[in-house]
Order: C-alpha cells, then structure tokens, then sequence
C-alpha cells in the first residue's frame, strides 16, 4: 500500500502526529499512543506517557521541539507549513516561549530558532525514515502504540548506524 492509496488530508495527519511522535522519542519522552483518528477539535493526537521521560537538559525546549515537529513534518512532505493546521500546537508552544522570552518579539525569534532546530532534527534520514514508518501504519491502522513508534524509531537508528 503507497501513501498515493490515502487521502491527502489522512496523509498530512499521519505525518504531523509522527512527527510529534519520532521528536519525542528524540528529546526522550515516552510516547503512550499517536492517531490520527478525529476528536472534536483535532484530526489526530499524540499522547506522550505522563512522568516518564529521561531528564531533559531543558524542558521548555524539549516540549517547543515536540509541538513544532508536527507542523514541521508536514511541511518537510508539502513544501510549506500549514500554520492553520497546527495552531493549537502553535498556541502552546507560544505560551512557553513567551514564558521564557522578555517580550512577544523575543518569543518569536525563539520560536524560529526552535523551528531551525527541529527542522534539522527531521533532515536526518534516520527521523525521517521512522517518520515515514509511523505515518504508514498511521495510515494503515489509525491508531499505533508508542512502542511501536519506538521500535520504528530504534529501527531507523540501527538501520543509520549500520550505514556509517
């Protein structure tokens, strides 16, 4: 099955909540479960595990990198972002920049930065190629559980070292 065989809005779902799914496993939360079937407000959910994360060196960034990879993963398959999918992504990731920011123009420029970064996150073949598994079984199954997206994330890492 190709992603061709999927509508495009399904496609664009998968990817963002992989997306948010393969960051997090990068930045060492644990991932719960990732849909991408709709709720009331959302077309689809990553639900990372409550308490149970490695100490990240910074939190507040971890989590900016976490909710900015989706709308990041999305314009990495399309070519541009869809600022209007991922606005309540957008919204929390504001609330903790602006947190840490002086002023609205400094939490923006933080924000860039953080969209730098994940966007270098996702150019290394090895997320990506977890992302393109976990948006596949997303597609196929709508529902994967977090070990799975971990097994496809560890895959990918093993699959990238045995390359060097």
């Amino acid at each position: 099955m190709t992603e061709e065989t999927f509508d495009p809005a399904d496609v664009l779902t998968a990817f963002h909540e992989a997306g948010h799914a393969i960051i997090a496993l990068v930045m060492g939360r644990d991932v719960h479960r990732v849909s991408i079937i709709p709720a009331k407000t959302r077309l689809g959910h990553c639900e990372l595990k409550k308490g149970a994360s490695k100490t990240a060196k910074d939190w507040l960034e971890s989590e900016v990198l976490i909710l900015l990879a989706g709308v990041a993963a999305e314009g990495r398959l399309t070519g541009q972002y869809c600022w209007s999918g991922a606005a309540r992504d957008l919204k929390q990731a504001r609330m903790l920049t602006e947190s840490r920011a002086g002023s609205a123009q400094q939490a923006e420029r933080l924000e860039k930065r953080m969209l730098d970064k994940v966007e270098h996150l996702l150019d290394m073949p090895e997320h990506w190629e977890a992302i393109q598994s976990v948006a596949r079984e997303l597609l196929m199954k709508q529902t994967v559980s977090g070990r799975a997206a971990r097994h496809y994330y560890q895959m990918a890492l093993a699959k990238a070292e045995k390359n060097r």
